[in-house]
């Protein structure tokens, strides 16, 4: 069952190819177009350059892509990106050759792996080899002295910092040049979501009693590579009790007939982007329990309410304030955010509960180019089953608020068979 988005306001989704499928002009001009984006974020506070090595940030600001599950752990591969200047991708030895053809690549070196792992005894001369590097090309740059750095090891800042660079955190510029899409930037999430969503699709047919959640779970991944997608960031699906408290991970767990089956899609997909809705299944040919579609309508709600209240010009903390209002036996378990950005992965803004907006929380605005993510569970304190429901959108230059994900709603847990 599909939500009635005439009634709130909301432009539904597309399946055109045009708008789901990039030319290979606009992929390039998209990747120039968010090299921009960083370059001006790095003007905003006269910052140098900075050093990436999260392996989204590489990929954000100069199309790479390599090894990326590996990267995240493994100082072995980064690019200095310069506010003005030739961008450089060290690349991991031997891998030079895959970054060739990118417009937004001026020079390729081999990486120096800064790390035990790599270098034993002979770590802290390779540190300072990858600094005295870093430091000629910020010379080459004019000479600054602001320079951003992110999931390094402590003595390369350290080594930076030495050597009379003000060493700054390089995620500000990042998350917030990522925050607004650029022109024909959304066409890849689009891509991602279509792909993600015929995974699901499969996944969702392998819910049957008597099969192991591992092996429900596998059908997402499978379908996933076979699209060219990245990696499944998380293993958020569960069955039965499992389903209440929220994040218990995908197990050997038998699905039982009768049993909820919830997950959250997490996936990073085609283009490098997050393809991330959730859903709430319900296992086997049978009815669902008065239980089960009381927590589900409250989750549809939730969800529904929120989805509405997403408008371009809105505080965040005005956002918190119009949400839909938990039940109080509902609250200890709520999900952490009401919404959050998404573009290569969770990004840049969380907004929180009403309840936890001042403690843990920040204010901003939400602004056309956002794509946030409205999020809900519902689990009882005491324990019981739960429902996970979560929609993408888009807030359009024009205003408009588009709903990107599109995959149905669970008719049964909703009363309606």
């Amino acid at each position: 069952m599909k939500m009635d988005l005439d009634t709130l306001g909301i432009l539904p989704p597309t399946h055109e190819p045009s708008d789901c499928e990039p030319t290979q002009a606009e992929i390039e001009q998209v990747l120039l177009d968010r090299l921009g984006r960083v370059r001006r974020e790095l003007v905003k506070r006269d910052m140098t350059a900075v050093v990436l090595f999260d392996p989204a940030h590489v990929r954000y600001a100069t199309g790479s892509r390599n090894m990326q599950v590996y990267s995240s752990r493994n100082p072995a591969r980064y690019a200095f990106v310069p506010a003005e200047g030739p961008v450089v991708l060290f690349e991991f030895s031997g891998c030079e050759h895959l970054a060739r053809h990118l417009p937004t690549v001026d020079e390729i070196r081999p990486a120096k792996a800064i790390s035990y792992y790599f270098n034993e005894k002979n770590t802290e001369a390779v540190t300072r080899a990858w600094a005295d590097e870093i430091i000629d090309l910020v010379r080459q740059c004019g000479g600054g002295k602001r320079i951003g750095i992110e999931s390094a090891t402590p003595e390369a800042a350290f080594m930076l910092q030495r050597s009379g660079l003000e060493v700054l955190d390089a995620q500000a510029p990042l998350e917030l040049a990522r925050a607004i899409k650029v022109p024909n930037e959304i066409k890849m999430v689009r891509s991602s979501l279509r792909a993600v969503e015929d995974g699901v699709r499969h996944l969702e047919r392998a819910i049957k009693p008597g099969v192991s959640e591992n092996a429900v779970w596998s059908r997402l991944h499978q379908h996933i590579i076979e699209t060219d997608a990245d990696f499944v960031e998380t293993r958020l699906m569960n069955s039965g009790p499992r389903t209440n408290p929220w994040f218990q991970e995908c197990s050997d767990r038998i699905i039982q007939d009768g049993e909820l089956v919830a997950l959250d899609t997490d996936v990073v997909g085609r283009y490098g982007y997050y393809a991330d809705f959730s859903r709430t299944f319900l296992c086997g040919d049978g009815q669902a329990s008065q239980a089960q579609k009381d927590l589900y309508a409250m989750a549809y709600e939730q969800i529904r309410t929120n989805m509405e209240n997403i408008q371009p010009g809105i505080s965040f903390k005005e956002y918190a304030e119009r949400a839909w209002r938990l039940p109080e036996a509902y609250k200890a378990r709520r999900y952490f955010a009401l919404a959050h950005g998404v573009g290569m992965n969770g990004e840049y803004p969380y907004i929180v509960h009403r309840e936890d907006i001042d403690d843990k929380g920040y204010d901003g605005i939400i602004e056309p180019g956002m794509t946030l993510c409205v999020e809900s569970f519902i689990g009882h304190e005491e324990g019981g089953e739960g429902v996970k429901l979560e929609e993408q959108l888009y807030v359009r230059d024009d205003g408009k608020v588009e709903l990107l994900s599109d995959y149905p709603f669970d008719s049964r847990l909703l009363g309606y068979t």
